[in-house]
């Protein structure tokens, strides 16, 4: 078993019973799938991650960089937006994109700093489509359900955590009525690590929260009424569900923990089969504090999360994880093909093999 090629896993990846029937010692000889480093030339921090293809991939970060890979991260172009003054240190800790053309990235902070800029020509310009004008606004995550429709997410402002929409690509954006959104919980907020604090899968949106234990994964059908439940992660200040995603309508998994103990490694991580009205914790967790986690496309149960401390892979819908790298990595994301990418700290990219 241990001599078992990376493409076999993937092969039982779409065994939903082989995966559910590993014993642990079966899961210990399991083969490793393998992160190859790509090289940036930065030493930014990657926090924003948008692969569109195995050739084609934006990623964002700190300093306002914004780089832009078209031949599969062998060369990566700088195409941030023009920044001068205080604006050059703007994080942009996420980025959305749909072609080598076609980006939006979202800067976090206090105030203005809070802000949404598009592209539509590969970077060359920019325009500024949104800047927060609410002070206790603090924008975390953006997500697009497809190339018009797209939301922001925010810490609570008035007891409930703010959206914007976008129906026109990014082009324009505007504050979604609270009215339909579940109460937020003193200290509660979301945590702009990776990106997937906001996620959206056939039709529904999903928001991962913490600063309260546990933390929570709230839910919506349309994007304008929410309910929430109890996401079966451990939550407190630091803590909590950093990132949520969906494989379909049913399926889902949510991870996170504490980051200023990256190395803890009970109640990180749990799965939901109802859409996310109920969660159940992993029975083998990952390998530490996650921020960030991806579905593999066409792999039906097969899933990857990233951290500071390493990155694991789930075979059965995230019910147990098996650790395979020891590297630091903040975000991931897997396109069709399938081919996933990780971006993180000093200018770290990463491409799996397969």
């Amino acid at each position: 078993m241990a001599r078992l090629t990376w493409i076999l896993l993937l092969l039982l990846a779409t065994n939903l019973g082989a995966a559910l029937s590993l014993s642990t010692r079966e899961s210990s000889a399991l083969p490793k799938p393998t992160w190859k480093l790509l090289s940036t030339g930065s030493t930014a921090r990657f926090r924003g991650l948008a692969p569109v293809s195995d050739k084609i991939a934006w990623v964002s970060g700190t300093s306002g960089t914004v780089l832009r890979t078209t031949d599969g991260g062998r060369t990566w172009a700088s195409v941030g937006p023009a920044l001068s003054g205080d604006d050059a240190a703007l994080e942009f800790r996420d980025v959305e994109a749909w072609s080598a053309h076609r980006a939006v990235v979202l800067s976090i902070g206090e105030g203005d700093s809070s802000r949404i800029y598009a592209t539509d020509d590969g970077g060359a310009t920019w325009v500024r489509a949104f800047t927060n004008d609410e002070p206790a606004a603090f924008y975390d995550c953006i997500a697009f359900e497809n190339p018009e429709r797209g939301m922001a997410m925010s810490d609570p402002v008035d007891g409930k955590i703010r959206l914007l929409e976008t129906r026109d690509g990014g082009a324009s954006w505007h504050v979604v009525d609270s009215a339909g959104m579940a109460p937020a919980l003193d200290g509660e907020a979301g945590f702009a690590a990776s990106g997937t604090c906001l996620a959206t899968t056939a039709g529904r949106w999903y928001v991962a929260s913490g600063g309260v234990d546990p933390g929570r994964v709230f839910r919506s059908g349309d994007g304008y009424h929410w309910d929430v439940s109890d996401a079966a992660i451990a939550g407190g200040e630091g803590a909590g569900v950093f990132s949520v995603q969906f494989r379909d309508a049913k399926h889902g998994i949510a991870v996170g923990g504490n980051y200023s103990y990256p190395t803890g490694a009970k109640d990180v991580a749990a799965w939901s089969k109802d859409g996310g009205v109920t969660w159940v914790p992993s029975t083998t967790f990952p390998g530490g504090y996650r921020s960030g986690s991806s579905w593999v496309p066409g792999r039906c149960d097969m899933a990857l999360a990233v951290g500071p401390t390493g990155s694991d892979f789930t075979l059965d819908g995230g019910r147990n994880w098996h650790r395979f790298d020891n590297g630091s990595f903040d975000s991931v994301e897997c396109v069709k093909g399938p081919v996933c990418w990780a971006s993180g700290e000093q200018g770290r990219v990463a491409v799996l093999l397969r």
